[in-house]
């Protein structure tokens, strides 16, 4: 009997270590949802008019294969700013992952800023942009889609700045980093 509980209980362990400890991006956002120091959103592809602008074949595709943004914002204040470095170490692990490929990074006069994709070559499923400002805080911007093809990202933006979309329903987070 005592045999059978240490195998088990060996099992057990191993079972647990071989779990990876590293929390999702999905993760990450569900349980920041409920912090009052978060902003969260989604915001369909729907609202940015793209169905109505006049687009090449390419951009068509490249439209076709978005579904929506996930947005995920954290505003720093005189009050949170330890909370703010726990915060951001923590998507940064979670970002430092492998399974997330870097496109590039940025340095803009707001700060700096990730672009990272989950997928291969062919067919990114995710891209994710992370923005910080050590003064404002950071974003998370999740876009997520079907199979896009990284050669038509490109051709994404060009279609956004094609159609009409003035940034209708991304005013809250325009108005968290404001002041």
């Amino acid at each position: 009997m005592k045999e059978i509980y240490r195998l088990l209980t060996v099992f057990i362990l191993i079972t647990l270590t071989a779990c990876s400890s590293t929390q999702s991006l999905q993760e990450y956002y569900v349980d920041s949802s409920e912090n009052p120091n978060f902003l969260s959103f989604d915001v369909p592809t729907s609202i940015m008019n793209l169905e109505e602008a006049n687009l090449t074949p390419t951009e068509k595709d490249a439209v076709a294969s978005l579904r929506k943004l996930n947005i995920l914002a954290f505003k720093k204040s005189d009050k949170n700013g330890a909370e703010y470095e726990v915060e951001k170490t923590k998507v940064k692990a979670i970002l430092g992952n492998s399974d997330y490929t870097e496109l590039m990074k940025m340095n803009t006069e707001y700060g700096k800023a990730t672009v990272k994709y989950l997928g291969d070559d062919a067919a990114i499923d995710e891209v994710i942009i992370y923005g910080s400002s050590d003064e404002k805080g950071f974003a998370l911007i999740r876009v997520l889609g079907d199979d896009m093809n990284p050669a038509h990202l490109v051709q994404l933006i060009q279609a956004v700045q094609k159609s009409d979309f003035k940034g209708e329903g991304l005013e809250k987070i325009g108005d968290l980093f404001k002041g």
